[in-house]
């Protein structure tokens, strides 16, 4: 199964038809991120049968030039956000090492089998969760679903309360969850985000299962 199947499945349920509709009118009405070409990158840039690991954000940033179509991360011409930083800080301490580059594109992560996605993958511009929509919701229960019923190793790290959330949509015994503190400043600095060494636990059960573990430095 490719996404482009997937994709032709849900397009007929009359969620997607709503959800399309309302893009429609939201994008011609108001400024919205990401660009409408860039909304379905995470799975552009991870083919379904590629995934190894999947990361969910909430919604995407609601400020120019930042969202990008993939979970956590800005084009390295933008200011490193605060959660992205705590995530570089935490691959550092479990890695003992730095980054050489510490730009906020995190394709180098998405091109290995990272699924960056995002619960909402549109937002208006400077209103966090404006797209928060029980369309959206429909459409992750639907793309969990078939991550879900893959028979390939596949790590989901869920972080902070919404993602957690996720898990019940998560049965199959070939799959590992691990979950953490959101890495944002608020959650990570109160405990439970710093040595959740959730990036080596993924590597260790990427490479179990006989595959190429992720190089999380850039």
């Amino acid at each position: 199964m490719t996404w482009n199947e997937v994709f032709e499945q849900i397009r007929s349920k009359q969620y997607a038809k709503e959800l399309n509709a309302f893009l429609d009118e939201e994008y011609r009405k108001y400024t919205i991120y990401p660009p409408r070409e860039m909304m379905f990158n995470a799975f552009k840039y991870t083919p379904l049968e590629e995934v190894k690991v999947v990361i969910f954000g909430q919604d995407p940033y609601h400020e120019k030039g930042q969202a990008m179509g993939l979970s956590f991360s800005v084009p390295d011409t933008i200011d490193v956000p605060p959660s992205l930083k705590n995530i570089y800080k935490e691959i550092e301490l479990e890695y003992s090492a730095q980054f050489k580059n510490r730009g906020g594109d995190l394709t180098y992560l998405a091109k290995q089998g990272v699924l960056l996605l995002n619960s909402v993958l549109t937002v208006r511009e400077h209103s966090p969760l404006s797209h928060n929509i029980k369309e959206y919701e429909l459409f992750m229960q639907d793309i969990i679903s078939v991550l879900n019923s893959l028979d390939q190793p596949i790590v989901f790290l869920l972080w902070g309360g919404n993602a957690k959330k996720l898990s019940k949509y998560l049965t199959n015994k070939n799959h590992l969850i691990l979950t953490a503190t959101h890495p944002s400043p608020l959650g990570a600095n109160h405990g439970g985000w710093f040595n959740c060494n959730h990036f080596r636990k993924t590597n260790e059960f990427l490479v179990k299962n006989g595959l190429k573990p992720i190089n999380w430095l850039k």
